[in-house]
């Protein structure tokens, strides 16, 4: 109301509703000198922090996703070693296997031999006792035979040639007599 009073007290019949143009017009120059400041000091350093923030924010995109990418590839590298681990864990187990199968084989092999051989020298080693106890036995069977054949007979055997011609036959009619016969009787 103060503003109504001065205004009818300085003779200017105002109207409330119109604007005073004077207010307007230093308003508008205000307004504008306002809006020259803020478009070239203002806005070019908002549009340059906006602008450095874009590429701050795109750079960190970029770099997150190249990290992206590499962690990416070297996951896949990784994996693919896994694999190439376990392949290769599977191949050296399948290779003792049959190394070890072929141990087994070649140990099988030779225990097979080493006892074929241990058969054949014993039956050498018997069948050179059986020879030797032959041979022993026919010279002392062969000198009890000559010994028992001369009281027998009264008269001494003592003749090489003769003796052994007794032996001898003795001997092959003693084993026409077990060939027939039993084999299992003993000479005392």
């Amino acid at each position: 109301m103060d503003h109504i009073v001065l205004a009818a007290a300085e003779g200017e019949t105002h109207s409330p509703v119109l604007p005073v143009w004077s207010e307007v017009i230093l308003a508008l120059i205000v307004f504008a000198i306002l809006f020259v400041l803020m478009r070239k000091f203002v806005v070019p350093n908002f549009e340059k922090t906006f602008a450095e923030r874009t590429q701050a924010i795109e750079g960190g995109l970029s770099a997150a996703e190249s990290k992206q990418a590499e962690a990416d590839a070297k996951l896949a590298e990784l994996e693919k070693q896994l694999a190439d681990a376990r392949h290769e864990a599977a191949r050296i187990r399948e290779e003792a296997r049959e190394q070890g199968a072929a141990i087994i084989a070649e140990m099988r092999e030779q225990a097979q031999a080493e006892s074929t051989r241990i058969v054949e020298h014993g039956k050498t080693q018997i069948e050179a006792e059986r020879q030797q106890a032959v041979t022993s036995l026919r010279a002392e069977v062969g000198a009890l035979a000559t010994s028992l054949a001369g009281r027998i007979v009264g008269e001494s055997l003592d003749d090489e040639a003769r003796q052994s011609r007794v032996v001898d036959r003795f001997l092959t009619e003693l084993e026409a007599h077990n060939g027939t016969g039993s084999t299992s009787g003993s000479v005392n």
